[in-house]
């Protein structure tokens, strides 16, 4: 009986890849993160100068994105959830459509004749369904081997370096010849037909036969996205919850940093707002080449444990490094080991924590892992304001320094797991 339901099990598994078969499908992905992303950065070339249009000053811009980020970080885990139950289509047309609603509602914002102030409070209401990178990231770790599984899920870095350079080309030049509510348009576009592609080629579901969605206990409902005891179960299961603890703390004070770049690229670094873009430029090519190409070489010769003693340690000097510079040029210099940093730490957790649960929970796991980043948007503009106005730039080196030092006795003292045996 087993051997006979192997074999229908593998059919219903690449039937579920429908025409393109599972390489293609892998490549689609890219492709339909790559141009969220565009869009995404299309948004932060136009945002700053629509809210001071619309006669808004920075403080009201802060309450914008940090609504955003709050959305994003309550719609997290209930995006993985719905991935989980509904499939990979289901997701990923979900989250398109999501963000097709809020560009529609950043264009009509843009609009003289419309309430523009109004709209655009409105528009952070989709975020929480903005959820593209766990819904990219879920097919690429269901469809690709647990031993590929770093170097395909770092491939995602090569589509955020391609996205931040054309969606701020795009965004900067569309605006400056045709206004401001061309690049919201052309992003609306783009997510529609995005949301088309999604649910035309992306399989139903990318779980396998060996991996169903669980069935309703008898004489019971299936749990709810919303229900919290499933999703924190998820955190719960052996090995999880200490790796994203380690994702959560490691990556914390470079994510205070980054938060707060903004404002020391022009206070500290008296930057104008062309070398602030040609630095920014400068950081998505080092993280297209380095998690795109160097974190997926590495770990092909280093297990991932060591790859993240790695991230910790070279977040230690520069955390150090950091604390003793003084201009741009010493930024320019420690940058590369903090993309390197950030690049390993987010791939070789995620590789880790997804091994580390069923592949019917891949989704809620890495639903709970794309929270990471909102909260710390959330968090970031209150904590890192009171640290960079009390104690300056140094401060942030300190911090990274004395919380990667802890990080790495717990990683030395307690090893992490290293779990592969899921059955694919």
């Amino acid at each position: 009986m087993r051997g006979a339901r192997a074999p229908r099990g593998q059919r219903q598994h690449s039937g579920g890849m429908g025409t393109l078969g599972r390489p293609r499908v892998i490549l689609l992905t890219y492709v339909l993160f790559a141009l969220e992303l565009t869009c995404l950065f299309m948004r932060f070339s136009i945002m700053p100068y629509l809210t001071r249009r619309l006669g808004l000053d920075s403080v009201a811009f802060g309450y914008l994105q940090t609504a955003f980020g709050v959305l994003q970080l309550l719609g997290g885990p209930v995006f993985g959830r719905f991935a989980d139950q509904r499939g990979a289509r289901a997701a990923f047309t979900l989250n398109f459509l999501a963000s097709s609603a809020f560009y529609l509602l950043l264009a009509a914002a843009c609009s003289p004749a419309l309430p523009g102030v109004a709209l655009l409070y409105a528009s952070p209401l989709p975020a929480a369904l903005m959820q593209g990178l766990p819904a990219a990231q879920m097919v690429i770790a269901d469809l690709s081997a647990p031993e590929e599984r770093p170097a395909a899920l770092g491939r995602l870095g090569l589509c955020f370096g391609v996205g931040m350079i054309f969606g701020s080309l795009l965004g900067g030049t569309l605006s400056a010849a045709y206004g401001l509510r061309c690049p919201a348009f052309v992003a609306l576009v783009a997510n529609l037909v995005a949301a088309t592609l999604s649910y035309t080629f992306i399989p139903s579901s990318t779980k396998g036969a060996s991996a169903p969605t669980p069935a309703a206990p008898p004489g019971g409902t299936q749990a709810s996205v919303f229900d919290l005891k499933a999703i924190s179960r998820v955190l719960l299961q052996p090995g999880v919850l200490p790796v994203f603890l380690v994702k959560v703390v490691s990556g914390f004070p470079s994510g205070l940093f980054m938060v707060m770049f903004s404002i020391i690229s022009m206070d500290f670094f008296q930057l104008d707002a062309a070398q602030a873009g040609y630095l920014t430029s400068f950081f998505g090519v080092l993280q297209m080449v380095i998690q795109g190409l160097v974190i997926g070489r590495l770990s092909s010769h280093f297990s991932e444990g060591a790859l993240l003693r790695a991230s910790t340690l070279v977040f230690i000097v520069v955390g150090l490094a950091m604390a003793l510079m003084s201009n741009v040029f010493h930024f320019c210099l420690l940058m590369p080991g903090l993309v390197f940093g950030l690049c390993a730490l987010n791939v070789v957790t995620d590789s880790m924590l997804t091994k580390a649960v069923s592949a019917s929970d891949t989704g809620t796991m890495l639903g709970l892992c794309a929270s990471v980043q909102p909260l710390t948007r959330t968090l970031g503009p209150t904590v890192g304001g009171l640290l960079y106005r009390s104690f300056g730039v140094p401060v942030f080196g300190h911090v990274q320094f004395a919380t990667n030092i802890l990080v790495l006795l717990v990683l030395w003292r307690q090893p992490l797991p290293q779990k592969t045996d899921k059955v694919w």
